[in-house]
């Protein structure tokens, strides 16, 4: 198998048949809904909240809420459907999140998205949930991972899952190649393309991504949408301390393993970090699109599906090298 990444991958230009790269259709159907463009922050404390899960959904964004006050989430979905919003929550496998898929159930308060949001995805207990949440919501749109194996991609989907989410620790603040020696750290890309070999659903990308550039080569590899972290962390609207060194600004960011997050050191696969400040994040989401556009020009197409038709070449860290 051929190991790359996105810094070793440069995508080839094909002739531009638009007058205008504001002719290009970044926007993408994902389960029920359509949005700008196939991105969504990760689901994690320092990334995504209440107040930014509200303002994406309001302005046609996807987005994943995270799982880590447990005791919220009903009250979540009930208030983004009384805003006439769709609801996106997460959920993890221990015993009480049966319970609470029944609690969502009996108070009718149905998510449109519900993500299973574990680590190694490519488990029994995965599987459980899936059948689980397939039974009692039919109706919502299941996404699964984390997986990184096209074995994983196919047992999952064939256990009902409507979207896989790829890639084990290739964030920038996960250490999970280094604790554990497993994952597709480094080989991020090329394990998305393996995946995409099995997937009859669409696949999320989770995990990487350092370039705006990053987001087309995804999509290229077979990605429906792209799963950012530390590149979206450092906003005024993301959550986290905003933090003056040297007179530079800088905004915490970490793992969903880490320490932090857990509050003991227990099994720990992440990292605590600052990132930073970057101003508003629907500038950055803005700048988002205008360099998917151009990609889509340079793609010699008109909307993002285009981009999956492009040749690539494999130049091995060029960025790295200064090339």
């Amino acid at each position: 198998m051929e190991a790359f990444d996105y810094e070793d991958i440069q995508l080839v230009p094909a002739k531009c048949i638009i007058k205008s790269r504001n002719d290009a259709d970044t926007s993408v159907k994902f389960g029920p809904k359509t949005f700008k463009i196939p991105v969504v922050p990760a689901n994690m404390e320092t990334v995504m909240n209440e107040e930014l899960a509200i303002w994406m959904a309001k302005n046609d964004y996807f987005y994943i809420m995270h799982r880590f006050q447990p005791e919220n989430r009903t009250d979540f979905v009930k208030k983004l459907h009384s805003l006439g919003l769709y609801a996106s929550i997460s959920v993890g496998i221990k015993d009480a999140e049966y319970e609470f898929i029944d609690e969502l159930v009996a108070e009718n308060a149905k998510p449109e998205y519900i993500t299973i949001d574990v680590a190694h995805g490519h488990s029994d207990f995965v599987i459980d949930m899936i059948h689980y949440i397939k039974k009692q919501l039919p109706e919502t749109f299941l996404i699964a991972g984390n997986l990184g194996t096209p074995e994983a991609v196919r047992e999952i989907e064939n256990a009902g899952a409507d979207a896989t989410k790829i890639g084990i620790g290739p964030g920038k603040a996960c250490i999970t190649k280094l604790k554990t020696g497993f994952g597709t750290g480094g080989w991020q890309l090329a394990a998305l393309r393996l995946c995409s070999k099995a997937a009859k659903k669409p696949m999320i990308a989770d995990g990487g991504i350092r370039f705006n550039g990053d987001i087309a080569k995804s999509i290229r590899f077979g990605a429906s949408m792209v799963m950012i972290g530390s590149m979206l962390a450092g906003h005024e609207e993301t959550p986290g301390n905003l933090i003056s060194i040297d007179g530079k600004k800088y905004k915490q960011y970490w793992g969903s393993a880490s320490e932090r997050q857990k509050g003991a050191y227990r099994n720990v696969e992440g990292r605590q970090m600052l990132v930073p400040y970057r101003g508003h994040l629907e500038d950055t989401l803005t700048e988002m699109q205008e360099d998917l556009q151009s990609s889509i020009s340079y793609a010699g197409g008109q909307q993002l599906a285009d981009i999956t038709k492009v040749d690539y070449v494999i130049v091995k860290n060029s960025i790295m090298n200064g090339d």
